[in-house]
């Protein structure tokens, strides 16, 4: 306040207003706005407006030229530091989103991943099972068997039924991590996606169809796993940004590789700039199933309209 009334009084005194006094009453504007008391550098910069108008600051030293700067300078540096405050708040508010963001893709990559790690668990414990019985059953039933050729075999049995056990271990620490309740049900196929378009039929107001190309053969189990799930995702995902769209689900059987799309008539992906939503948790989902089984997968706007997720999924049958 000493400050405004230095550079109030020195022209009606018959002096122009000390570049000194201008200097600090402007960062003192500046610093008011600059901390939020945007109240105060309004009362600060009140003065000068009167003084600015007044008729006779004109028969003032120097005319009205020193009230025009005075006041000049105590609204920019007011409006200066109100604005810097503004920008460092949106700053603050834009790291803190992005953290709030990163953060909760990691829960959700990290519960997606152990919920791949316990179906790869339910499909690869059923082979092991097969290889401790069938060695047992070797042993048994192989009349004339050397003791070393038996010996071996009990030793694959206990092997495997060790594995088993360490895998039972692991799934259970997934478990308590992720918070999932143990399954007992089958994992699904593909021989279950009529079941899922279906459901999807239900839930949905667009229309949705199966299209299969080539001849159909029995896949690895954990294949067909990975292209389920991918499916059931890209469904979801469907339903929730292409709400009423009708989707395609295509099966591709080629020499060693199915090709899956599922493609909708939807708006496509979001412009350019925009974030993708929560669509794009369930994408990184489905890359990493693709490549759990040495796999790719794609997705993006499809050649004529929607969105396309296409995938690449090896299944060793070369015939």
């Amino acid at each position: 306040m000493l400050v405004a009334a230095v550079c109030l009084l020195s022209p009606l005194i018959g002096y122009p207003p000390p570049v000194a006094a201008l200097v600090a009453l402007g960062v003192a504007c500046y610093v008011l706005g600059r901390r939020g008391h945007a109240r105060a550098a309004g009362v600060l910069i009140v003065p000068f407006v009167a003084y600015a108008a007044a008729p006779g600051t004109a028969m003032a030293a120097g005319g009205r030229t020193p009230s025009i700067a005075m006041l000049a300078v105590t609204a920019v540096a007011a409006v200066a530091g109100t604005a810097r405050r503004a920008g460092a708040a949106a700053a603050r508010h834009e790291a803190t989103d992005r953290a709030i963001a990163d953060t909760l893709m990691e829960h959700v990559a990290r519960g997606e991943r152990a919920r791949i790690a316990r179906e790869l668990h339910d499909v690869v414990a059923h082979h092991i099972s097969m290889i401790a019985v069938q060695s047992d059953a070797a042993r048994l039933t192989t009349p004339g068997m050397p003791a070393e050729g038996a010996r071996r075999l009990v030793a694959i049995g206990e092997t495997a039924r060790a594995a088993l056990t360490e895998m039972r271990r692991l799934l259970g620490v997934l478990r308590e991590d992720a918070g999932g309740e143990v399954t007992r049900r089958p994992q699904p196929g593909l021989q279950q996606l009529n079941e899922l378009l279906d459901e999807a039929r239900d839930l949905s107001a667009g229309s949705t169809r199966l299209i299969v190309h080539g001849g159909v053969v029995p896949l690895d189990p954990g294949v067909e796993l990975v292209a389920y799930r991918i499916v059931q995702e890209a469904l979801t995902n469907a339903r929730r940004h292409a709400a009423g769209a009708a989707v395609d689900v295509e099966l591709h059987y080629r020499p060693g590789s199915l090709l899956l799309r599922v493609r909708d008539n939807g708006p496509g992906p979001p412009p350019a700039g925009r974030a993708p939503g929560p669509g794009g948790h369930g994408l990184t989902g489905m890359r990493e199933r693709a490549a759990m089984v040495g796999g790719r997968l794609s997705a993006g706007p499809a050649p004529i309209g929607g969105f396309l997720i296409e995938a690449v999924l090896p299944t060793g049958n070369e015939e």
